[in-house]
């Protein structure tokens, strides 16, 4: 029972990740990295099919939440985000389409996580640096309910499973490392302006 609520409660951490981010945008605060949400917007659909053929069960209710907030996210990022066609948003998008491909050829469930966990990282990148050199362009709040959804997919797994373990523990790595970003951008930013 417990692995069940665990499971609810991570996916709605997760829907609740994008009220914020969702409403900052449309006050001209966020700026969505295009490719990043185009990324994952592609690749939470396969980590989540992935999973379920791994078996998971409630902890699937983490990504399947977070595929459809991504789905979102990526349509306003169209008009309201940044990037697209930079020298690193081109390099990532040709990174994740050769590992995308490779997944294609792959008929194992686990080989075609990990690449989805390594495409999906791509775009994490793309976000941290962005969140770095502009780190008013991210909502915080977002990022901490992210890493809370992730954590408690986690719990949902209800056992030592690290196939099963892979994509909430990604998740959680992945906002840890843009919360960090956004941290360390605005004390350069500080440091600048005093200078």
């Amino acid at each position: 029972m417990i692995y069940q609520i665990a499971g609810y409660l991570s996916g709605i951490a997760i829907l609740l990740s994008f009220v914020p981010y969702i409403r900052d945008i449309f006050r001209n605060k966020t700026k969505p990295e295009r490719i990043s949400w185009l990324i994952w917007s592609i690749l939470g659909s396969i980590a989540f099919f992935s999973q379920f053929a791994k078996g998971a069960s409630y902890s699937l209710i983490m990504p399947g939440a977070q595929t459809i907030g991504d789905l979102l996210i990526f349509i306003f990022a169209i008009k309201y985000g940044l990037g697209g066609f930079t020298k690193r948003d081109i390099t990532a998008l040709i990174g994740a389409s050769v590992a995308l491909f490779l997944w294609y050829l792959t008929s194992e469930a686990t080989v075609a996580l990990f690449l989805i966990i390594f495409i999906d990282g791509v775009g994490a990148v793309l976000t941290v640096i962005k969140s770095y050199e502009n780190p008013t362009t991210e909502t915080v709040s977002s990022w901490v309910l992210t890493f809370i959804g992730g954590a408690l997919a986690c719990l949902s797994v209800g056992k030592i499973d690290f196939i099963l373990l892979a994509f909430p523990i990604y998740i959680c790595l992945a906002s840890l490392s843009i919360l960090v970003s956004i941290k360390i951008g605005f004390n350069s930013t500080k440091r600048s302006v005093r200078n």
